[in-house]
């Protein structure tokens, strides 16, 4: 018997759940290390809420990546829901795709001390911005690579998977976009990434579908 064609793709199909569980573990742990950036005030002859005043770049920091994260994991959520299995290239994407989302406590680390930094600033921010880029494209490939191997379940509808492959495509255009005029206005760039993630979070079709009068029959 030859281990080529249907015999060798049936044997090497995995389950996704523990792909599933260290992706969750990943994902709740770089969400917790966000937090170290915020620091408490010191006692020094500076008063309290000046202090915390001054450390408004690693709120809004925090707030971008918390956001981002929030997002990624939802849509690697999504994507896993609709698996059927998994293959060991699949595995592959998936780890790389965790990488990056661990790396993000760093860059935001680096956004956090560089933000208020005139000279730095835009290091930073095309730093921070290639790690949101580089998660985004990873999801979307993982999302790709199960549709191209037809790892998806066949319970799905076709709308449903069209819709998926729309809401994590256009995500990257927009990264890649900002990350451009980054180079010119570092903090609107900054601001902007949090609205990506808000609008990429948000179910906006879904509450302005749920809001429209229904029609009576």
């Amino acid at each position: 018997m030859n281990d080529t064609g249907p015999d060798l793709r049936q044997r090497i199909s995995l389950r996704t759940t523990r792909m599933e569980a260290l992706s969750d573990g990943i994902f709740a742990i770089a969400a917790t290390l966000l937090v170290l950036d915020l620091t408490i005030p010191t006692v020094t002859s500076k008063d309290v809420g000046s202090q915390l005043v001054d450390q408004w770049p690693s709120y809004v920091a925090y707030l971008v990546s918390f956001a981002t994260i929030g997002n990624a994991w939802l849509n690697h959520s999504l994507i896993t829901e609709y698996l059927d299995r998994a293959d060991a290239i699949m595995l592959r994407l998936n780890l790389i795709l965790l990488f990056f989302v661990s790396v993000l406590p760093f860059s935001t680390h680096m956004l956090t001390e560089y933000l208020s930094n005139e000279g730095d600033e835009r290091i930073a921010v095309t730093v921070y911005g290639l790690n949101l880029l580089a998660i985004s494209g990873f999801i979307a490939i993982v999302w790709h690579y199960a549709l191209w191997q037809r790892l998806v379940t066949k319970d799905n509808s076709e709308d449903d998977v069209r819709a998926l492959t729309s809401k994590l495509d256009p995500s990257l255009a927009s990264y890649a976009v900002v990350i451009g005029l980054g180079l010119w206005q570092p903090k609107v760039a900054v601001v902007l990434y949090f609205a990506i993630a808000l609008f990429m979070i948000i179910p906006f079709r879904t509450v302005l579908r749920e809001a429209r009068p229904k029609r009576r029959s």
